[in-house]
């Protein structure tokens, strides 16, 4: 598929997947939306795709958030229709078995803030900044921000970003909790691309087991969590990859595995 304002691009097992909005300063509008939503379906089809990156284009912004322009007159039927696709997005990420990473530089803020929350692991540039900014122009976070960021840092780190407003450093996010790593700026694209990488040499079936098992400490109670635990657990010794992981440990060789 052909976009418009994405560059999509394949390197190896892992393809990025780039905002490119630059003179927006990569602001999520309803038609960078949907085309986000369509690569990430197409990469979570793809069988030689093992890891997704999500990054921005241009020096400025990993993305500045919710397209203001589009947001000036909307009716609430039609606000809710707006943020129908960016619950398509996030729900993409979540759904899929696979590793996807947020690549941050420049701002993430409100719906870019919210993106980079959406994903399984955040990694950043020292220049970066992450904020929930919506109380400024009358809005709450309204991408997964009021439920996702508590999870993350706890209710009153929470609160204090979401009420006052004001962004955080790369290092205050690291600090916090939000994100995973802080990079020198140029050395974050090399460094995102390494630790996919290696992601993709991993079983991939058991990845999305991981994924899929973690996502339930966020959704379900300890008693569930624990005995979705349990059941995929017993679901690893259904695949061929697990029987290959143990027999490379006992043979002490590299596991080669078929995610199957």
């Amino acid at each position: 598929m052909a976009f418009e304002n994405l560059i999509v691009e394949k390197r190896g097992a892992v393809a990025w997947i780039c905002l490119n909005r630059p003179q927006a300063r990569n602001a999520l509008n309803l038609a960078l939306r949907k085309e986000l939503y369509a690569a990430l379906e197409e990469g979570a089809a793809d069988d030689s795709v093992k890891v997704l990156v999500i990054a921005g284009a241009g020096d400025g912004a990993f993305c500045a958030g919710g397209d203001l322009w589009e947001l000036a007159d909307r009716t609430p039927l039609a606000a809710r229709e707006y943020l129908s696709y960016s619950r398509a997005v996030t729900q993409s990420i979540q759904r899929t078995a696979k590793p996807v990473i947020a690549a941050v530089r420049g701002l993430a803020l409100g719906g870019g803030c919210e993106l980079a929350l959406a994903c399984d692991l955040i990694y950043a540039s020292e220049d970066a900044q992450f904020g929930q900014p919506e109380i400024k122009v009358g809005l709450l976070p309204g991408g997964g921000g009021t439920q996702r960021l508590p999870r993350l840092v706890g209710i009153h780190k929470a609160k204090e970003l979401m009420l006052l407003g004001e962004p955080i450093s790369a290092r205050e996010a690291e600090r916090i909790g939000l994100v995973n790593r802080v990079y020198p700026r140029e050395e974050l694209e090399g460094a995102v691309q390494d630790v996919a990488e290696k992601l993709a040499e991993r079983s991939s079936a058991i990845l999305g087991l991981i994924k899929a098992a973690t996502n339930q400490a966020l959704e379900a109670s300890l008693q569930a969590g624990l005995e979705f635990e349990v059941a995929s657990y017993a679901l690893c010794f259904g695949t061929e990859d697990q029987k290959e992981g143990v027999k490379a440990f006992l043979e002490k060789r590299a596991p080669r595995f078929k995610g199957a």
